[in-house]
């Protein structure tokens, strides 16, 4: 079951909220953490993952708490825990990668099996890490209720896709949370906004990138291919920021704030700002638990440049089991090492040059991301550059032409929603009957295209 479904908004969280609205404040954290098995029970097609996530947050559960009991050995637990977390994530995301890596480079023979990943294994095996890590460093102190961890792991507007929630961040509120009409409103606002985002934005604007696939990138024009990037990369943006906005909502709905993941990231002038701004609860988690303990920025430049270089590596694989993800990373890694050198300096002083670049480098950059196939993406490189390929390749050299009729304002509008003006609007009308009837258009225009069939699964499930 997902957000954007019609289950979803008419069936279950209706539902679910009955039950939370009626339930005394001291049962609140079960309601949620029952609501929430129950939401990702519909999600995954194998029930022993099931018993998988839940075993995994008792597991985690108890190693907190011999971390904070038997402190002279709390290193020796830690690792425990951090291999128990890890260990699934690997088998479940890496082991067939391995296998096909190993067969092809000592030419064995081992089985490389089909194994199904679980439905937000990866978001919710960093936050048990981050919690049991936290506990450690006495940043936290270990929850001492089953319950209200549970809640904390499992809650459904988080759990498959985000935002990174640490322990720290939410310990009080699951105590003590207010809940009131103007937040309940306020996060059924922000939920419409990400339901649009979804329905309205991404799922539509993506509908060119599944045209091109379906056409076959040696048979496009270099400016369909081009048009095709930037289609992916609304896409790609609307769809997971509308998921995290969908989340964000909920949680107020329910009470919680949850952080912010998104601070308009095309609006960057360097790839170093585009990251701090686009899914920051993943990349502070990168740092807090993997750079900094690494040693960060505080040893020399070589030393500096490996932790980058090992924090880049890692984004890269934590997206995906594939090669295209691991280049990605790298990629990225360079660009950051040329900007800190001084392109950075350049780019943030003369703003036009900073936009420009990013405007060419963004799409490049998640090309290498949406095609797991090499040949299939250096087919799609050589589109962009029309010295590249030959003419008679290609099947009609005007393609572009029709399908930017079909798309342009999908563009327009993509374009003008990956600004902060909508959101700095937004900020002065909120209150206002105008934005409650805009809202209302966006909920039900969203409403219908799904009753239509005119939408996708969230891109970022497969994380």
């Amino acid at each position: 079951m997902v957000f954007s479904s019609l289950e979803f908004i008419f069936i279950f969280l209706p539902a679910f909220m009955l039950v939370y609205a009626g339930s005394p404040a001291k049962y609140k954290n079960a309601v949620i953490f029952a609501g929430s098995v129950i939401f990702y029970s519909m999600g995954v097609k194998k029930p022993v993952y099931i018993i998988l996530f839940l075993l995994t947050l008792l597991f985690d559960f108890i190693i907190a708490q011999f971390i904070e009991s038997f402190r002279r050995t709390s290193r020796l637990w830690l690792t425990i825990g951090i291999v128990f977390n890890f260990w699934w994530l690997i088998f479940f995301k890496y082991w067939g990668f391995g296998t096909e890596n190993i067969n092809a480079l000592f030419h064995a023979g081992l089985t490389v099996k089909d194994i199904i990943l679980p439905i937000g294994i990866s978001f919710y095996t960093f936050q048990n890490v981050s919690y049991i890590i936290d506990v450690y460093r006495k940043k936290a102190r270990a929850e001492k209720d089953l319950i209200s961890y549970g809640a904390y792991i499992s809650m459904f507007p988080q759990l498959i896709a985000g935002p990174i929630v640490t322990y720290e961040s939410v310990a009080h509120q699951l105590r003590h949370r207010t809940h009131s009409i103007r937040k309940v409103e306020d996060g059924l606002k922000t939920f419409t906004i990400g339901l649009g985002y979804k329905v309205l934005l991404a799922n539509q604007v993506g509908g060119l990138w599944s045209d091109i696939r379906n056409i076959g990138y040696q048979s496009i024009s270099g400016r369909l291919a081009w048009m095709g990037i930037f289609a992916y990369s609304f896409q790609l943006y609307f769809d997971f920021c509308g998921y995290s906005l969908m989340a964000i909502g909920l949680g107020k709905v329910m009470g919680f704030d949850l952080p912010r993941n998104f601070d308009h990231p095309y609006i960057s002038k360097t790839m170093t700002e585009f990251w701090r701004r686009w899914h920051m609860t993943l990349g502070s988690w990168f740092r807090d638990y993997i750079y900094i303990p690494l040693g960060g920025n505080r040893c020399s430049k070589r030393r500096m440049l490996f932790n980058t270089f090992c924090v880049w590596l890692f984004t890269g694989l934590w997206h995906g089991a594939s090669w295209n993800f691991v280049i990605w990373g790298l990629v990225l890694f360079l660009i950051m090492t040329i900007e800190k050198n001084g392109l950075g300096d350049f780019m943030n002083k003369h703003k036009l040059a900073g936009h420009a670049y990013m405007i060419l480098l963004i799409p490049l950059t998640w090309l290498i991301f949406a095609i797991t196939d090499m040949d299939q993406m250096r087919t799609y490189f050589s589109r962009l550059l029309p010295f590249a390929h030959k003419a008679s390749s290609v099947l009609k050299k005007d393609d572009y032409v029709k399908y930017w009729r079909i798309y342009r304002k999908y563009f327009l509008f993509g374009t003008v929603f990956s600004t902060p003006i909508p959101a700095i609007i937004y900020k002065k009308i909120k209150g206002s009957l105008f934005t409650t009837l805009v809202l209302l258009v966006v909920f039900w225009a969203s409403v219908y295209c799904m009753y239509k069939g005119m939408d996708d699964p969230f891109m970022y499930f497969r994380f």
